[in-house]
């Protein structure tokens, strides 16, 4: 389907959609009608889901100014678009009639079938994104039990996060387990929305692992309905980097940053912009990473506990962050970057004093020889606000889940089990060769987590994001994370621009609520 299309449609459904819902005049075309990010988080069942679904997923991270363009465009005509669906809807036909012609194909004959996940084979096929960490690991996840199992081959296949979420979509909503991998890589963020959409698809795991031996705020996106599915992987634990030659030169010293609100952490980026000249941190505008960092060392999120209900309007942990991102840019203490390898220069190059971020920045940090030594990692700040709040919080982090009615599911299952499920040694290996942080609580206690990083200036650093793993708030992060965010992101913006916070968030209720439900 060209993007043509696919604009053309998405556009032409959420306006049929509102009006249905008497929310939009027959007559009226609103602006805001193209719905950037929706995903509906259900079995893809009728068009507007299966397309709305199919542009979330097939360009992960649009291109803000192509969606302004797009919503901007009031010459599409009803008359352009029914000529558009008359075509889709020649080419379901078509679609529906050849998967008939091939369930009856499949089912005659007396064969077997060959789309049983419990059918016996000895290759299993993993899908992962990130060669140097993900792919990485479980490539040493493959070298570990193929010592007790060299009969079963193993096929690691990277590809990008997008495209996984989007063979994914594209092979769960056929309905066929053709062409899926035995064992796929997940983010907890978009979890559950596969877990709520596809239960079955997915293998149970309740009894391969022992799910108490897992960070206690993993075990809540990787399970449902009381059965856990995935097997947790790495942790996304929070800190603040710091350099602390620019941090001593404004007059601060470590013990200056190990019990700090969010409000100390912007005075201190007053005087370090003061003593120093440099930036306190780098952000992306279209990015609130920094907002899901605050809001969970409180226990809340976009969405209410139910993971589904939006819980905008009357989020006092939300006011609070989008309050103090709006005093950090006020503050005039923020460097803007627009893609990851901005995001890394400004750290390395010395632009700014500190990142708060997930511990697996650290490789990026370590890329700049010539700093070592002037590193360190504090715990994230809190909220002053919300008595609730802690020194620990979350960013990122995925999860390994076996496709269930893949042939090989339960040697996929034995497989993780053993390896990620299990292995305390494994996750030694992982520390050490690519600096990979488990969630796997047995291992914290190994050689590899106590060793000191003369990088980081001698610090324990292992040592560090294992003890605040520890005390992550545990929140649902339900099955609309990005979609909220992207509403949020451009609400952000009109906030800094002078609207107030309670029309802000109020507004992005009604939105929320309106494409999600």
């Amino acid at each position: 389907m060209s993007e043509v299309k696919r604009n053309t449609y998405l556009y032409y459904f959420k306006i049929k959609k509102l009006q249905n819902q008497k929310k939009l005049q027959k007559t009226k075309f609103n602006a805001n009608g193209f719905c950037k990010g929706f995903h509906c988080g259900n079995k893809m069942t009728n068009p507007y889901k299966i397309i709305t679904n199919e542009w979330r997923y097939g360009n992960d991270k649009m291109n803000t100014s192509k969606a302004t363009a797009f919503r901007k465009r009031k010459q599409i005509t009803h008359k352009e678009v029914e000529g558009e669906l008359n075509v889709l809807k020649k080419m379901w036909v078509l679609m529906l009639v050849t998967v008939l012609l091939l369930s009856a194909c499949s089912s005659g004959g007396g064969g077997n079938s060959a789309s049983g996940g419990d059918e016996k084979t000895n290759e299993i096929t993993v899908w992962a994104w990130d060669k140097a960490f993900n792919v990485a690991a479980m490539e040493t996840a493959k070298e570990a039990y193929q010592k007790a199992n060299p009969d079963v081959k193993i096929n690691i296949i990277e590809y990008a996060q997008a495209d996984i979420i989007q063979k994914l979509n594209t092979g769960l909503n056929s309905g066929t387990a053709s062409g899926l991998p035995n064992v796929v890589l997940i983010e907890d963020y978009r979890s559950q929305s596969f877990l709520n959409a596809y239960p079955d698809a997915f293998k149970d795991l309740s009894s391969s692992i022992t799910a108490s031996d897992f960070a206690d705020y993993k075990l809540g996106p990787t399970a449902f309905d009381g059965k856990q599915y995935g097997v947790p992987f790495d942790s996304g634990v929070a800190g603040l980097y710091y350099r602390t030659d620019l941090l001593e030169e404004a007059g601060y010293k470590a013990a200056d940053l190990q019990d700090i609100t969010w409000d100390d952490y912007i005075q201190i980026g007053k005087d370090v912009k003061a003593k120093t000249g440099k930036e306190l941190l780098s952000l992306d505008p279209n990015d609130l990473g920094l907002i899901r960092m605050m809001i969970q060392t409180a226990g809340k999120w976009y969405s209410a506990e139910d993971g589904k209900t939006p819980d905008i309007a009357t989020n006092a942990a939300l006011k609070e962050a989008f309050i103090t991102y709006k005093a950090m840019m006020d503050a005039n203490i923020v460097k803007l970057h627009s893609d990851w390898s901005q995001f890394v220069a400004n750290a390395n190059n010395g632009s700014v004093a500190t990142i708060p971020t997930g511990n697996w920045f650290s490789p990026s940090v370590r890329q700049e020889a010539s700093q070592s030594g002037k590193w360190a990692v504090a715990p994230i700040p809190k909220m002053a606000g919300q008595s609730n709040s802690v020194h620990a919080s979350n960013l990122g982090g995925s999860s390994w889940y076996v496709m269930n009615n893949v042939p090989g599911a339960d040697q996929a299952a034995d497989f993780v089990a053993k390896t990620f499920g299990s292995d305390k040694q494994l996750y030694q290996d992982l520390l050490n060769n690519i600096g990979a942080i488990g969630t796997y609580k047995p291992a914290v206690d190994g050689d590899a987590y106590a060793k000191a990083d003369e990088y980081f200036g001698g610090q324990k650093i292992f040592t560090d994001f294992a003890n605040w793993t520890k005390e992550i708030p545990s929140v649902n992060y339900g099955i609309n994370t990005y979609a909220i965010e992207d509403i949020l992101v451009v609400e952000m913006q009109a906030f800094l621009n002078g609207k107030s916070i309670d029309d802000v968030l109020a507004d992005a209720q009604k939105q929320a609520e309106a494409q999600l439900n």
